[in-house]
């Protein structure tokens, strides 16, 4: 009896990232805005009730979902203590050695009994294309089964409706910008090789975690 293997790959629901924008197997677009981090806590009280308001008006003029993702994930210190190292090497005095060397264990001391974490603010701005079948069209499946160049008209009409898509995906992109700067929350929208990035190390946490060489 054949066992029925499955990949990585199969689990994850992305089909390829093409200008910027995540499109799904079921024909789903996704666009990720890195969005920047507000202390709430230091602002005064009319600074956060005018935060709050205007992140209720935000959200309430929004007639679409998004996904808002917290990413956190444990600083990695050892390039900055790499750093550091090379520091000592170049001091040339001895006073300035010692310095180096002592604030050198400080770091180290201080990450091994406190977990320094970074986190990351996303927001997945979503829009799913229309399914209309082609087989369903009888003037469509004619001038296929006629036409001597069907699969470069089928990529045209496909790269066509792409840039429909995206185009209606950009103005919910721009909305959602507009709405967090209001908010004083800076935003900007992650290109192909960013998004890429992004679920790489989603997907390959242990990838972090690998030892670097010095």
């Amino acid at each position: 009896m054949a066992q029925d293997t499955k990949t990585t790959q199969d689990f994850v629901p992305i089909q390829e990232i093409r200008d910027g924008i995540a499109i799904l197997k079921d024909g789903g677009m996704r666009a990720v805005i890195l969005a920047s981090s507000l202390n709430f806590a230091l602002k005064s009280s009319d600074e956060q009730t005018s935060i709050l308001m205007q992140f209720q008006n935000f959200l309430n003029s929004l007639d679409f979902s998004v996904q808002i993702f917290i990413q956190s994930k444990k600083l990695d210190i050892r390039p900055y203590i790499a750093l550091l190292e090379d520091r000592y090497k170049e001091q040339n005095t001895d006073l300035m050695k010692i310095q180096v060397q002592e604030y050198v264990g400080f770091i180290k001391a201080f990450v091994e009994s406190t977990d320094i974490m970074t986190k990351s603010f996303f927001v997945i701005v979503p829009y799913d294309p229309p399914m209309i079948s082609a087989s369903k069209n009888p003037l469509t499946s004619f001038l296929g089964r006629n036409n001597p160049n069907k699969k470069s008209m089928e990529t045209s009409e496909k790269q066509a409706s792409f840039e429909t898509y995206r185009s209606q995906l950009e103005q919910r992109v721009a909305v959602v910008e507009q709405g967090l700067v209001r908010c004083g929350v800076r935003a900007a929208e992650l290109g192909t090789g960013e998004i890429v990035e992004l679920f790489y190390k989603l997907f390959n946490p242990g990838e972090t975690e690998k030892p670097i060489q010095i």
